[in-house]
């Protein structure tokens, strides 16, 4: 490739209103001492809203090529086009260095933004550019969290006859899947689709299944790391449990239910859920009240076990595992809808979050499946009274937590499609209720979503377009304050019941892991892929794959895709023998130096 004229830099800073993490002004020095680049500019230098004043300073330098880097530098990409056709230059001769799309996301990683500009400059794909060492591979896979991301990449591996070691922090394996009644749009049962792949996962030869454990340090190199595996203590024997369930009837403590989603009560030895693997019981120490008293009171249920197999003075155990590759599927939190005060959550029984919801409308669920309004009892906990009625009505709220400055700007993907799911469960079970939706964009973007959509719609379903401002409680009903954008008007409804459709977010441990394991953040807190085109699920660290909603908000058929496309990457270096080292410990020299060796680039000044 030829281009006429010099190589000029202009670094664009600040333009989503946030300043750029990376250090500029030592990038700008870079540039500068670079003798390639005849002149470098900030956004300072530029009037963004005169595109003559841009062309005069490109004509007056003899500009034939420029570089536009920085966090989005694709936004000032049409100014600058402009620009090179006005100075008489070929706008093709536009390059983009982004620092972002390729991790270089904070203070620490300025030396990447410096080798995203060398390649840049030299007209060459960083990814092409950077070339990290290959090594030795140990055969056997650490994955990191038991949902279907985790449950798919297993299988995949274990498949193809190599051993796995899949680490679950809960009690069981399944994740947040297994909490749903239906997936849309299909309307199939979520339990029907994931609990025989649990069964397989429990029963492969190939894969060591370790729940109610965590990852708790990884040492070592790509191809051979060290991983530190906490064992928690079950205090009950998996070998010897018969899972008769006498434990738990005699059982006097009691706890929240993690997998009801806090709307029903378990006991402090327990299954997690009826379809569980390992379909056996387990005690929470945090609500036992032996552990807790330091073995004064209680023990009632060893009293009661006819196996034989419960230890209450188990201690939590380490063990030491290695591993080639790490596949991390640790999955998401729902937003905490008690953040946003003006939507009751939390202070009106009848308001609650959609996963919530889910538990009530499933048949395995704490109300059996019956949607029954909720009320407080004595104690002040929200309950559902046997002689409750079900609602009249229900109204569904989009973006809790998503699409919103304050909180998450970006969308969640999946509320659209799982509110017009619940509100679908709704009319199925009290075909009589009203049954709204306030929703700011209808997002139906996956295959059959669309036609769903017009699926639900063509059931009753009332759809008004609008931001949702308060809920309030009045005269024992739900007040919802809203506009409908549509017809131009504020709205004031009273409903029975409001599901608030929560988005995602990451972990609250993601840093810790991202830390621990040695790969980056986003902006919004989820796993950073190498390359969102070429590598969503490859990581700048080698040896280390992510998969599934850690890396981002998705659908369960995506989760899965990436299940299966992390495995495939591990087994491709199973097959090679070798895996890549780390990008990250790839000098900035090696990388200029690469990238001017494979530069086509033949500049004529």
């Amino acid at each position: 490739m030829e281009t006429k004229g010099f190589t000029g830099i202009y670094f664009c800073d600040a333009l989503d209103g946030k300043s750029d993490a990376v250090d500029i002004p030592e990038l700008f020095a870079y540039a500068e001492k670079n003798p390639e680049i005849a002149v470098a500019w900030t956004s300072s230098s530029i009037p963004l809203d005169k595109p003559g004043a841009a062309a005069s300073k490109i004509k007056e330098n003899k500009l034939g090529r420029l570089i536009i880097a920085g966090d989005l530098p694709g936004r000032m990409k049409p100014f600058f086009a402009k620009a090179m056709v006005n100075a008489g230059c070929n706008p093709e001769n536009l390059v983009l260095a982004g620092f972002r799309e390729h991790g270089a996301i904070s203070g620490s990683h300025t030396a990447r933004a410096k080798a995203i500009i060398s390649c840049a400059l030299h007209d060459v794909s960083f990814n092409e550019a950077v070339l990290p060492a290959e090594t030795s591979v140990n055969e056997d896979t650490v994955i990191i969290g038991g949902g279907i991301a985790g449950i798919q990449a297993s299988l995949e591996i274990a498949d193809s006859g190599n051993k796995v070691y899949l680490v679950e922090k809960s009690g069981t394996i399944g994740g947040h899947m297994a909490m749903f009644d239906k997936t849309f749009p299909t309307l199939d049962c979520a339990a029907c689709i994931l609990t025989p792949k649990m069964v397989e996962v429990g029963q492969h030869p190939n894969i060591e299944l370790l729940t109610y454990s965590q990852v708790r340090g990884v040492s070592g190199k790509p191809g051979d790391f060290k991983v530190k595996i906490l064992k928690k203590a079950r205090r009950v024997d998996l070998a010897s449990c018969i899972g008769c369930g006498q434990c738990t009837e005699k059982c006097p403590g009691k706890a929240p239910s993690e997998f009801d989603a806090g709307i029903a009560v378990r006991k402090a030895i327990y299954i997690p859920f009826p379809q569980a693997v390992p379909n056996k019981y387990l005690i929470d120490g945090d609500s036992c009240l032996y552990v807790q008293s330091k073995g004064e009171k209680c023990g009632v249920c060893v009293n009661f076990c006819p196996a034989d197999c419960i230890n209450l003075d188990e201690r939590d155990e380490e063990i030491l595992v290695n591993a080639g590759n790490i596949i991390v599927a640790t999955g998401f939190e729902p937003f905490d809808a008690s953040r946003i005060e003006r939507y009751g959550y939390g202070q009106f029984p009848n308001v609650m979050t959609s996963l919530e919801f889910e538990r009530v409308v499933n048949a395995a669920g704490p109300t059996e499946g019956n949607i029954y309004l909720r009320s407080r009892n004595k104690k002040g906990n929200f309950v559902f009274p046997k002689e409750s009625k079900p609602p009249k009505s229900v109204a569904l709220i989009h973006c809790i937590g998503s699409r919103d400055e304050n909180y998450h700007p970006y969308c969640s993907r999946v509320c659209c499609m799982y509110s017009l799911k619940l509100a679908h469960l709704v009319k199925e079970k009290i075909p009589e209720a009203k049954v709204s939706q306030y929703y700011i964009d209808m997002r139906a973007f996956g295959k059959g979503y669309e036609e769903f959509y017009e699926r639900i719609k063509g059931e009753g379903i009332h759809l008004v377009r609008g931001r949702t401002a308060k809920v309030e409680e009045l005269n024992g009903k739900l007040l919802i304050r809203s506009e409908d954008i549509v017809e131009e008007r504020l709205l004031e409804d009273e409903v029975d019941m409001v599901v608030l459709a929560v988005g995602l977010e990451p972990r609250k441990d993601a840093a810790q892991v991202a830390d621990m394991l040695g790969i980056t953040l986003d902006q919004a807190g989820w796993f950073m892929e190498a390359d969102s085109h070429l590598e969503p699920t490859g990581t700048f660290a080698g040896g280390i794959t992510i998969a599934g909603v850690c890396q981002g908000p998705k659908d369960i058929p995506d989760t899965v895709a990436q299940g299966s496309a992390a495995a495939a990457r591990v087994l491709q270096s199973l097959v090679k023998g070798k895996t890549r080292e780390s990008i990250n410990d790839v000098p900035l020299e090696k990388i200029e130096a690469r990238a001017k060796e494979l530069s086509t680039l033949k500049e004529a000044k």
